[in-house]
């Protein structure tokens, strides 16, 4: 490892900017403001429908304003915020709609619930001279980072074989909104996966992929998925997801695995394993030029909460600073995600190849 830097460096802005909370839903409460409050960064004020929530969440985190409506929360919005949107899907359009003129805007995913709707946000932040990004903060987990920057030195040769795998039991109605709507898994949960793959291998030519339900979570359109990404070259990457594996803990998996020719990285996602108090995360990796044969462990600091959502606001609020710098979390790369999903239940929905007689 002396010839490789293990390093989980993010690009950091210069400058804060004040951020103003739409949503105060869980995962605002268990990630975004921890992560915020991490980076000393300055939460102006937060609204939700539901006020009594935001009131209890603003006092949980010392937010100095609550807003009785959207309308005064915009109003009162300093021509410098970033408005943090956390909210079902479903109802981004609507709140876009309402933002100012060149608005600096986080939204958490999906971007809509369907292709149609993820181009209209991406015409409504396009035409409103929006700078925007979508937090698919999965591949800026710590773990993640520290894979990427490996491969990037070449440090396991030519990344040829990407495995994503999570065999847990997922606790679904922590999330109301979601029963009911009639796509599930692959919007809500493994849109993270299928990003990831494309910020390590690019966009594929096409995608297979077939989607279930579980006879104890009926309810719910899907929990369970197989996606497969096709690429022009001999790369072979997929995601695997079941999420109704409740038979305790001991074959629970929750990892990333990336395999190339000089050697291959393993990072346990712990977060995803007795969730939502989760369990130790691990990262293993094997250089065949080290010649004593063995996967070595290393400990990587951080975690995906609240550390990967750092990393996701750092990223707007660099291209906020500098237009011409990457922007990863963009509007317009998340808009590829979303094609990614629309590809895989048009996937889903047409079947798979009949048998021959």
């Amino acid at each position: 490892m002396n010839r490789y830097t293990l390093t989980t460096d993010f690009r950091r802005p210069s400058t804060a900017h004040p951020i103003l909370i739409i949503g105060a839903g869980g995962i605002m409460e268990e990630a975004h403001l921890p992560a915020y409050r991490k980076a000393n960064w300055p939460i102006l004020g937060i609204y939700d429908l539901q006020p009594e929530k935001a009131r209890r969440v603003a006092s949980l985190f010392e937010i100095p304003a609550v807003y009785e409506s959207l309308d005064e929360l915009i109003r009162n919005a300093p021509s410098d915020a970033v408005f943090d949107i956390a909210i079902p899907a479903s109802r981004l359009i609507d709140i876009l709609k309402q933002l100012p003129l060149g608005a600096h805007v986080m939204m958490q995913k999906p971007m809509g619930e369907t292709l149609d709707e993820a181009r209209e946000i991406l015409r409504i932040c396009e035409s409103k001279q929006f700078t925007a990004s979508v937090n698919f903060q999965m591949k800026l987990i710590p773990s993640i980072i520290a894979a990427k920057n490996l491969i990037d030195q070449g440090a396991i040769g030519d990344l040829h074989d990407m495995e994503i795998r999570m065999n847990i039991y997922h606790p679904w109605e922590l999330w109301e909104f979601l029963f009911g709507i009639p796509r599930m898994e692959m919007l809500y949960h493994s849109i993270h996966y299928m990003d990831m793959i494309k910020y390590f291998l690019g966009m594929p030519k096409q995608v297979y992929a077939k989607t279930f339900q579980h006879p104890k979570q009926m309810q719910l359109a899907s929990t369970r998925s197989i996606i497969v990404f096709d690429y022009e070259r001999p790369v072979r990457a997929f995601v695997n997801t079941n999420h109704g594996h409740d038979f305790g803990l001991k074959h629970q998996d929750s990892f990333v695995k990336w395999e190339g020719t000089k050697g291959a990285i393993k990072a346990t996602l712990g977060k995803n394993i007795n969730f939502p108090e989760g369990e130790a995360d691990h990262f293993e990796y094997f250089l065949s030029e080290d010649q004593s044969n063995a996967w070595h462990e290393e400990t990587i600091p951080g975690a995906w909460y609240p550390d990967a959502f750092t990393a996701t606001m750092a990223d707007l609020l660099c291209a906020i600073e500098n237009p011409a710098a990457a922007h990863i979390t963009s509007v317009k790369h998340a808009y590829d995600t979303m094609r990614l999903v629309e590809a895989a239940y048009l996937s889903n929905d047409s079947g798979g190849t009949t048998i021959p007689d």
